[in-house]
């Protein structure tokens, strides 16, 4: 079993370190480095696996804490062949974030680990991962087990330059990754996405506003299940970060939210973060 406390850790090995997120860059700079990692994205499947090998049926109770993590050479039925899954998520104190790191291999928790980092610039719209891109890398940098997927909630393909976080990410250490965004940043969907009932998807495509051919497709509005209770339907917004297919990143996806809306390792992980962050606001 493994859960790391708190802390940097500068030896992460980065497969692409020039693309490494500087928040010390200028505006122009950072668009700049965008349209060069999305160069360097492959958004076809270079993966030894598919959905059907990271679904997840579980999708835990985490009100009042994340599982701890299982030793995964002790547990019993547990697949240690299966591909290993990270979900990524954040939470934020007054001028630090917690980056949450939560693993999974044949449906169970197998790590959790965090670090804690300065935030060093604001929130810039189609710049995101020059402010939270950084403090991902530290989280990375504490996480024992190597993971065949990594889920970040936010962008991968569906952003202005083709490199939202889970591409600049996903480039940067060479990983396949998955984008799972709440709101669309860019791009138009096939079809009108307004009560769409669940399971339904269509493509979301280049636009004028995307540095791509117009009618690209980017990624899917994929009608998951809902939060309980709610009665709007709102779709995610799933996109290829790197090394996978926009129709292949839908399908995992959708084989991840288990019977909740939002893909149970960006779940876990987001409620990690909040059970770290509690423990700085608390104490």
């Amino acid at each position: 079993m493994t859960d790391h406390s708190a802390g940097r850790d500068d030896g992460l090995d980065l497969a692409h370190p020039e693309f490494a997120p500087d928040p010390e860059l200028t505006h122009d700079e950072m668009e700049e480095l965008q349209r060069s990692i999305a160069t360097a994205a492959t958004f076809e499947n270079e993966i030894a696996f598919d959905a059907a090998d990271v679904a997840i049926e579980d999708s835990y109770d985490v009100s009042n804490t994340v599982p701890e993590a299982v030793d995964p050479e002790h547990a019993i039925g547990l697949d240690t062949d299966a591909p290993v899954v990270v979900g990524v998520d954040q939470a934020f104190l007054e001028d630090e974030v917690v980056s949450a790191i939560v693993a999974l291999q044949d449906g169970a928790v197998i790590e959790r680990t965090h670090a804690v980092s300065p935030l060093s610039i604001p929130y810039i719209p189609g710049l995101l991962a020059f402010r939270e891109g950084g403090p991902i890398l530290d989280a990375f940098a504490t996480l024992s087990v190597d993971p065949d997927l990594a889920v970040f909630d936010g962008s991968g393909r569906i952003h202005y330059r083709q490199a939202g976080i889970a591409t600049h990410i996903g480039v940067t250490l060479d990983l396949p990754a998955v984008g799972v965004a709440k709101s669309l940043l860019c791009g138009e969907p096939d079809e009108s996405v307004d009560e769409r009932p669940e399971g339904w998807a269509t493509p979301i495509r280049a636009d004028d506003e995307v540095e791509a051919p117009n009618g690209t497709v980017l990624g899917h509005a994929f009608q998951s299940r809902q939060y309980p209770n709610s009665r709007r339907m709102n779709p995610l917004y799933v996109s290829p970060g790197h090394r996978l297919s926009a129709e292949t990143n839908l399908e995992i996806v959708e084989a991840l939210t288990a019977t909740y809306k939002l893909p149970v390792p960006t779940r876990l992980a987001d409620a990690y973060a909040d059970q770290v962050k509690r423990s700085y606001t608390d104490g």
